[in-house]
């Protein structure tokens, strides 16, 4: 059975104001992507938000991009070898805050902007990210909706919206034309072919897609688009000619280094 009433709500909110990819944030005055700091910065200009969660050691959904703790902090290793209350305590290189659970990140937000949650994955059957996801969103009563590159993340939330309870949240793809580059070595053939030509429609039925800006115009987005009905997004605008071919062919854009009109 197709869900629809997630993606008229989608269509109604989703698409109202730009959203700012992994926060508002500033490198260089010390606002960093996915921190506290960033989400209030958002908040202030009235854009939603887009954040990245991990998995800890011990299964909390910590907001976090990188598989690794390097790039973004003093420390080396995994974020999945810690705990949260450890990853808690994690100072963020340059800048304010720790590494923030997505309940600290929702407190923060208190429900004034909408916020697009990208559920990371190691594309290997593991759901306990995706379950733990779901449970921390269902208690909230604000706009939030759930995202994935994996469609075997979006199949199982959308097989077990009811268990749930998150038959009001909307559920999305993130895909790209392909996934022929190194960013992709770790996926099989069949993986990379059901995602390329979006087999998994059947299981995963998103009620949004959020696409790779570069790889506009396309047939993919263009069909769910105008035959599907489902509002398009499309990252990650940064130039003038991003935005510009974002605005002849998506709905909505995910931003950063520049500040919308």
């Amino acid at each position: 059975m197709i869900v629809t009433t997630p993606a008229i709500d989608a269509q109604q909110w989703l698409t109202t104001r730009p959203i700012a990819h992994r926060g508002l944030h500033e490198r260089a005055k010390g606002v960093i992507e996915n921190s506290l700091a960033a989400a209030k910065a958002a908040v202030a200009k009235s854009f939603a938000i887009e954040c990245d969660v991990q998995i800890s050691a011990d299964g909390e959904a910590m907001v976090f991009h990188d598989d690794g703790l390097e790039r973004l902090t003093a420390r080396r290793g995994r974020v999945d070898g810690l705990a949260a209350a450890q990853l808690n305590t994690i100072a963020l290189k340059d800048g304010e805050g720790a590494i923030p659970t997505l309940d600290q990140l929702l407190d923060t937000i208190a429900a004034r902007v909408p916020l697009v949650v990208e559920i990371k994955s190691h594309f290997n059957g593991d759901m306990r990210l995706a379950e733990r996801t779901a449970q921390v969103i269902a208690r909230r009563n604000a706009q939030i909706c759930i995202k994935s590159f994996d469609p075997r993340i979006i199949a199982h939330l959308r097989r077990e919206q009811a268990r749930l309870a998150i038959t009001h949240v909307p559920l999305g793809m993130v895909a790209e034309a392909s996934y022929e580059s190194s960013y992709w070595k770790n996926l099989t053939p069949a993986q990379k072919q059901e995602m390329q030509h979006f087999l998994h429609w059947q299981e995963t039925r998103p009620d949004f897609l959020s696409w790779h800006v570069n790889d506009l115009p396309h047939v993919t987005p263009h069909l769910l688009r105008h035959a599907a009905g489902l509002p398009v997004m499309t990252w990650t605008v940064r130039t003038p000619e991003q935005f510009a071919r974002a605005s002849q062919w998506a709905d909505q854009i995910v931003f950063e280094g520049w500040i919308p009109a």
